[in-house]
C-alpha cells in the first residue's frame, strides 16, 4: 500500500466526496467542523486506487448500510463503478472512544491548561490513527489508500455514526 500521497496523480484520487445522511443538519458545531475539514483536506490531497482496475478520478458517496459503511464509487462523470460495503463492527469501539476524547478535547480548549490540552490531543490522535489503520485494513481487498486518506475517511465514517 502507498504510505505517501502523490499530489500529481490525477487518476488515483477522489475528486468529490459526499455523505448520504439525513441527520447531517442536526450535527453539533464541533462535529460539523470536523466533517468540513476532513472533506476539504481529503479533496486537497489523497490517494485512492481501486484494486479492480477501474480508473479514476473518483466520486465517492459514503452512507450507512445494513452491514455497515457503503462506499458508492463513480467515475468523474458520475457513472457508477463499484460499491464497497464494509462491516461497522471493527470501528464501533474506535468511533465511540474517539468521540469521547474529542468531547474532552473540545471542552479542554475552552478552559484547560495547554499541557492538559496537549495530553488530550495526543490521545485523540492515537485513537484516530488506530481507526484509520483499521479502515486501511478493511478496504485493502478493494482499494489502496494512503494514511492521510484513511484518516480523513475515518473522520467522515465517524461523523456518519454520530447523531447530533
Amino acid at each position: 500500500m502507498a504510505d505517501t500521497q502523490d499530489d500529481t496523480d490525477t487518476v488515483n484520487r477522489i475528486i468529490h466526496i459526499s455523505l448520504d445522511d439525513p441527520a447531517l443538519v442536526a450535527r453539533n458545531p464541533d462535529i460539523e467542523h470536523e466533517r468540513r475539514v476532513a472533506i476539504f483536506d481529503l479533496i486537497e490531497g489523497n490517494h485512492f486506487r481501486l484494486i479492480s482496475g477501474h480508473q479514476g478520478p473518483f466520486k465517492v458517496m459514503l452512507s450507512l448500510s445494513e452491514r455497515g459503511i457503503m462506499f458508492d464509487i463513480s467515475d468523474s462523470d458520475g457513472e457508477p463503478l463499484e460499491q464497497i460495503d464494509i462491516s461497522m463492527a471493527p470501528f464501533r469501539r474506535h468511533i465511540r472512544d474517539y468521540f469521547m476524547v474529542c468531547e474532552s478535547y473540545y471542552d479542554a480548549i475552552r478552559s484547560a491548561t495547554p499541557e492538559k490540552i496537549e495530553s488530550i490531543d495526543q490521545a485523540r490522535r492515537l485513537l484516530h490513527n488506530e481507526g484509520a489503520e483499521t479502515l486501511r485494513t478493511r478496504v485493502a481487498g478493494h482499494a489502496e489508500i494512503d494514511e492521510d486518506t484513511a484518516r480523513r475517511l475515518f473522520t467522515l465514517i465517524s461523523v456518519l455514526q454520530m447523531r447530533g
